[in-house]
């Protein structure tokens, strides 16, 4: 079964092929594998939706199953804002630096109890015939007072974890890599592949 990760991201791919090493019947692949690819235009309204349009574009211009994903921030007090537009909540070209100052000054004056937060992370897998399957994870914490910590990216420095009393940017990658929304949902798919695997036996559009 060969799967096209819909990113070019070497980190992301690197810790899929991690992931799924001991199922052999999985062919990872990326989009760098891929020429004249599509510009695909994320409209959707949620992460699920975008993660869908993603993969359905991807898996229905390279032939084979697909997998992307989208990700981001949801703060309650501003009625999920960033969400979808977390990347460019202060302009198409924002910087990471931008966007969390932005974020700080919406919640100016805000009490503690009501920065709730969380990281969102949906993952779409689809095939060329636009069967789907999404996954979702979730990382619960506050938007801190000011910017602490120096791993990481995005929100990370404003995103402060109660279970460590640190943002996700003071904390070790490893830990990170073991709570962060993108675990969460990735822990998900090595148990998914293994029952498309299963479901898959006897078709022959996606096995290779």
């Amino acid at each position: 079964m060969k799967l096209v990760l819909a990113t070019r991201n070497k980190g992301k791919i690197a810790e899929i092929k991690k992931l799924v090493s001991d199922l052999s019947q999985v062919e990872l692949v990326s989009l760098d594998d891929f020429q004249n690819l599509p510009d695909i235009a994320e409209t959707g309204k949620t992460f699920k939706e975008n993660a869908l349009i993603k993969a359905k574009e991807i898996a229905s211009f390279t032939g084979h199953w697909a997998l992307a994903d989208d990700s981001g921030l949801v703060v309650d007090y501003l009625q999920g804002a960033p969400g979808v537009y977390s990347a460019r909540f202060s302009g198409e070209q924002a910087t990471d630096e931008q966007n969390n100052a932005k974020l700080l000054a919406l919640l100016k004056d805000v009490p503690w109890e009501k920065r709730q937060a969380k990281f969102v992370c949906v993952i779409a897998i689809c095939n060329p015939k636009g069967q789907c399957y999404t996954l979702e994870g979730e990382c619960k914490g506050y938007i801190a007072l000011e910017p602490k910590g120096t791993y990481g990216f995005g929100y990370d420095p404003v995103f402060f974890v109660p279970a460590y009393g640190k943002t996700m940017a003071e904390l070790e990658p490893e830990i990170k890599n073991q709570i962060s929304h993108r675990a969460m949902a990735l822990k998900q798919l090595k148990p998914l592949l293994r029952q498309m695997l299963k479901r898959s036996e006897g078709q022959t559009y996606n096995i290779h």
